[in-house]
C-alpha cells in the first residue's frame, strides 16, 4: 500500500472585505424606495437617504412601521393611489410628518430615465397670454407624472439660442417653445436628444413639431365683423404693414388687408398704428396718438386683447362711447375679457385646442418607445380661429 500523504490540507485564507467609506460619516445607508412589480411582490428601486428634523434618517419602511401599515400601503398613500381609506391615509400623513420622510424625485427620475420636468421657454412673462397658457399645460400635467418650468427669453436672440442649447435641453423631458428672434436657418443643423414643440407663428423647419393659430384667417374675422357692421375707418392697434416678414403682427395685419380686399373697402395706412410692445399702456399710448394725429376712426382691431384692454381705456378718457362711437376686437380670447365694460369682443384662437394639442404631441413624443421612431414625420399643425362677439361692438 502506497505510503499514507504526511501533507496536511491548509485552511483557507480568508479575506476580509474593506469597508467602503461612509459618504456622510455616521449616517446609515438603508434601502427606501420601494414599488408593487406585476406579480405583486415588492421590488426595491435604489437608495436614497431622506433626514427629518432630528437629522435622523426617515426610510418608507419605518414610516410604514409608525402607521401600523404595509409598505405598499405608504406607497399608495405618497403616490395618490386610490384604494386606501381616509383614516388609513392620515395615520400615514402623520407617521410622514413626525419622521420627516421625503421622497427623492431625483433618484426616482434618475433611475426612470426622466426628470419629470417640461420646460414651456417664452418671450413673455408678463402678458396674459403666456400666463394663461402655462396655467393650462400645467393642468394638463397632473396626474401625468410631470411639473412645468417656466423658463423667461425676453425675445432675445442670445437667450432663445442658449434656452436650445443641448446643456440646457437636457434638463427637461419635452420643451414647448414660442420664438421670436431666432430663424429656420438656425434650426437646420442641430438634432436634439429632448423633444421640442413649437409654438407661434415663427416659421421652423419640418424637421420639429409645431402648433400655430391662425393669425390671418383671425383677423380676417375680426376685421370683416367690424366692416359688416358698420364700421369703415378701422384702426389696426399694433399693426405693421409688411409682406417680407412672417411675424405675429404682419400677419395679423395681412388678414385685416385680406378682410378689407373681400368687402371692396379702401385701407388708410394712416390707421396702423405701430406699439413698441403689445402691452394695456402701449394700447393706451397708441389709441392717444392716433386720436392727436387727427385721423378720424370709427373702429379699433387691436392685435392682442392687452393692447385692446388699453384702447379701451383711452377711448373712455376721450368721452367715446364704445361700440356706438368706436367698435372695438381684440386677439387672445383671455378670461378677463368677459369681465370688463363693456365685456370685450374677441378672436378666440384655440386656446385649449393649443394646450391639448401640445400636450398629445409632448405625450407622443416622450413615451419610452419614442426613440424608436425618430425618423417619423413631425407635425405642423394650424388650429381654426372663431369670433367671441360680446358687448364692444355692434
Amino acid at each position: 500500500m502506497p505510503a499514507a500523504s504526511t501533507c496536511r490540507r491548509q485552511p483557507r485564507r480568508r479575506h476580509r472585505r474593506r469597508r467602503r467609506p461612509e459618504r456622510w460619516p455616521g449616517r446609515e445607508r438603508r434601502p427606501s424606495a420601494l414599488s408593487v412589480s406585476s406579480s405583486g411582490s415588492l421590488l426595491r428601486l435604489g437608495w436614497w437617504w431622506t433626514f427629518g428634523d432630528d437629522g435622523e434618517v426617515a426610510t418608507m419602511i419605518e414610516v410604514a412601521r409608525e402607521a401600523g401599515v404595509s409598505a405598499m400601503t405608504v406607497s399608495n398613500v405618497i403616490n395618490g393611489r386610490p384604494g386606501v381609506s381616509a383614516a388609513t391615509r392620515r395615520r400615514v400623513l402623520d407617521a410622514v410628518a413626525k419622521l420627516g420622510y421625503q421622497v427623492n424625485l431625483a433618484a426616482r427620475h434618475l433611475r426612470a430615465g426622466r426628470t419629470g420636468t417640461v420646460g414651456l421657454i417664452v418671450p413673455d412673462l408678463d402678458g396674459v397670454y403666456y400666463a394663461q397658457l402655462a396655467d393650462r399645460l400645467s393642468r394638463r400635467m397632473e396626474g401625468r407624472g410631470h411639473h412645468l418650468a417656466l423658463v423667461h427669453t425676453a425675445g432675445r436672440r442670445e437667450r432663445e439660442l442658449e434656452a436650445l442649447s443641448l446643456g440646457r435641453l437636457s434638463m427637461y423631458d419635452g420643451v414647448i417653445m414660442s420664438l421670436i428672434q431666432v430663424e429656420a436657418a438656425d434650426l437646420e443643423g442641430p438634432t436634439f436628444d429632448t423633444p421640442v414643440i413649437f409654438i407661434g407663428e415663427r416659421p421652423v423647419p419640418t424637421t420639429f413639431d409645431h402648433v400655430m393659430m391662425d393669425n390671418v384667417g383671425g383677423a380676417l374675422l375680426a376685421t370683416r365683423h367690424l366692416l359688416s357692421t358698420g364700421s369703415r375707418r378701422i384702426a389696426v392697434i399694433g399693426g405693421h404693414h409688411d409682406d417680407e416678414v412672417d411675424n405675429m403682427p404682419t400677419l395679423r395685419t395681412r388678414g385685416y388687408r385680406q378682410a378689407h380686399a373681400e368687402l371692396g373697402a379702401e385701407v388708410d395706412e394712416r390707421l396702423a398704428v405701430p406699439l413698441e410692445a403689445f402691452t394695456m399702456e402701449e394700447g393706451y399710448r397708441g389709441l392717444m396718438r392716433l386720436h392727436e394725429s387727427g385721423v378720424p376712426f370709427d373702429g379699433a382691431f387691436a392685435l392682442t386683447d392687452a393692447a385692446a384692454l388699453g384702447a379701451l381705456r383711452a377711448l373712455a378718457d376721450l368721452g367715446l362711447r364704445v361700440p356706438d362711437d368706436v367698435q372695438v376686437i381684440g386677439f387672445d380670447n383671455g378670461k378677463e375679457t368677459g369681465f370688463l365694460t363693456p365685456r370685450l369682443s374677441s378672436v378666440e384662437p384655440g386656446n385649449d385646442i393649443m394646450a391639448d394639442t401640445v400636450m398629445a404631441l409632448l405625450q407622443e413624443r416622450i413615451r419610452p418607445d419614442a426613440a424608436d421612431d425618430g425618423a417619423a414625420p413631425r407635425r405642423h399643425i394650424m388650429l381654426p380661429a372663431r369670433l367671441e362677439l360680446r358687448e364692444s361692438t355692434r
